[in-house]
């Protein structure tokens, strides 16, 4: 499976495959998503360390069971041949009703094929109230045309 763009990568190809990796996580399909690392990728997400796609995919099924209304907004912070940085946002709801903001920086390391071999992420969690919410698109992919995170000051 080839999944483009692939590494090298160029200012405009970093920016389509962080769009892409967005799209996907908003998608919240655990199944699709999880398609997008290598069989043997290797994770950290916070304090969690994961080892292949089998694993990803629970763990990101776990993620969305508990995070409803999940939208999440990602920004390129630099890159090199087959490595990408980002920052990230996202916002969702816990089972008690508590909105959530959730703050992270990701470390990305692709294979030659364009899928992802490695993934380290940092969160910060910061509670909201409904009407401190940034993220209202339908849920789904974000609109072309809502703002980023710089545009909202994130």
């Amino acid at each position: 499976m080839v999944r483009p763009p692939l590494p090298p990568f160029t200012p405009s190809t970093a920016v389509e495959k962080v769009r892409a990796a967005e799209n996907a996580w908003n998608s919240r399909s655990p199944a699709s998503v999880a398609l997008a690392y290598t069989s043997d990728t290797r994770w950290r997400n916070r304090s969690e360390f994961l080892s292949g796609r089998t694993e990803v995919e629970a763990f990101l099924a776990r993620k969305w069971e508990k995070e409803t209304e999940y939208r999440l907004i990602k920004e390129l912070w630099a890159f090199t041949d087959a490595r990408i940085a980002v920052r990230f946002v996202y916002e969702f709801r816990d089972s008690a009703g508590q909105w959530w903001r959730c703050h992270g920086n990701e470390n990305w390391r692709f294979a030659p094929d364009g899928l992802m071999a490695e993934r380290h992420a940092s969160i910060n969690d910061v509670a909201i109230g409904a009407d401190e919410r940034l993220f209202l698109w339908p849920l789904g992919m974000r609109p072309l045309d809502h703002p980023g995170l710089s545009e909202l000051g994130l």
